[in-house]
């Protein structure tokens, strides 16, 4: 079963490899603010260990944001085809 990223379930940690930079980032977190939903954010453009650990969960996909719920890569991009 595909977990819908704009509806993670409760309690889930959601993880964000973002670029600062990137629109479709910009979108998701205020997305996720908007609805109270709890992430962590990680600046892969920025900080070399978050995009070693961002391309270890895409297998090297540079598409922004990377989304990881529980430990488990779901999707690059955001929106409805994502997009990044």
């Amino acid at each position: 079963m595909a977990i819908d990223v704009e509806h993670p379930p409760v309690g889930a940690k959601l993880e964000l490899y973002i670029s600062p930079s990137c629109p479709y980032c910009r979108d998701a977190l205020a997305y996720y603010d908007r609805n109270r939903v709890a992430y962590t954010k990680h600046d892969a453009q920025n900080d070399r260990r978050a995009r070693e650990a961002m391309f270890a969960y895409t297998k090297g996909d540079p598409t922004v944001p990377a989304i990881v719920i529980d430990g488990a890569y779901v999707q690059s991009g955001w929106g409805h085809p994502p997009r990044g």
